[in-house]
């Protein structure tokens, strides 16, 4: 029996966010959902509609919502409703919502540029860092039997909760220049539960090169499958 997954997506436009939830159409069409698309969030305040939906995948990167949306949303995850996505479309959406942080679990407070680069305003704020999968992925749906793996993209310095189940993480090394002391640990992919639906999300996802790498849309892929109702 198919499923039906609602995709919102919109706001800075510099996540490019219809080619990016174009690209996870057929995905979820070979997973047998049947998809809607919607250009604002809007829909999350219509009850009747959200009740239909197995999964959302959000791709909204700052942008607004109203308080009935916001409520709306959370109801529909509360109900049941899996929540997914990934980078600036879902952990920075909605900044001036605490509900809707609250349902996240997390933030995006920064990216910060690689040492050689602070300052400058004519390259991407990339730095090269491994993500690390924890001892909670090697038998978790999602992740397991994947391994740990190199990238070069925006670095998430994220605001968390304790609430976050980690399935991957990355060290935030600090070099010359930067003001924390330490190498941080930052979460790079987590679930949530909320209520009676599961929330999957990941800090991958800048640019459609990194979305279309093997292991990162594998593992948006099972996120989405895994958080479906």
């Amino acid at each position: 029996m198919a499923k039906h997954c609602l995709i919102v997506r919109g706001g800075w436009p510099g996540h490019h966010p219809v080619a990016a939830t174009d690209a996870f159409v057929p995905v979820l069409e070979n997973l047998n959902f049947i998809v809607d698309v919607e250009d604002t969030p809007e829909v999350y305040a219509d009850s009747s509609i959200m009740a239909r939906y197995d999964l959302i995948v959000q791709c909204v990167t700052m942008g607004s919502a109203t308080v009935e949306e916001v409520e709306g949303l959370r109801q529909a995850v509360a109900a049941g409703a899996g929540l997914a996505g990934w980078h600036g479309g879902v952990i920075d959406s909605y900044r001036n919502s605490t509900d809707y942080l609250q349902l996240l679990g997390a933030q995006f407070a920064a990216h910060p540029h690689a040492p050689e680069d602070r300052g400058r305003t004519d390259v991407e704020a990339y730095r090269d860092y491994t993500v690390h999968f924890t001892e909670r992925a090697a038998d978790h749906p999602i992740t397991k039997g994947m391994a740990d793996f190199p990238i070069r993209t925006e670095q998430y310095w994220v605001l968390s909760d304790a609430h976050n189940r980690v399935l991957a993480d990355c060290e935030l090394v600090p070099g010359p220049g930067d003001e924390w002391d330490e190498p941080i640990t930052m979460p790079v992919a987590w679930t949530r539960q909320w209520g009676k639906g599961r929330i999957f999300a990941v800090t991958l996802g800048h640019t459609l090169d990194v979305l279309q790498r093997e292991e990162v849309s594998s593992l948006i892929e099972r996120g989405m499958q895994w958080a479906a109702r």
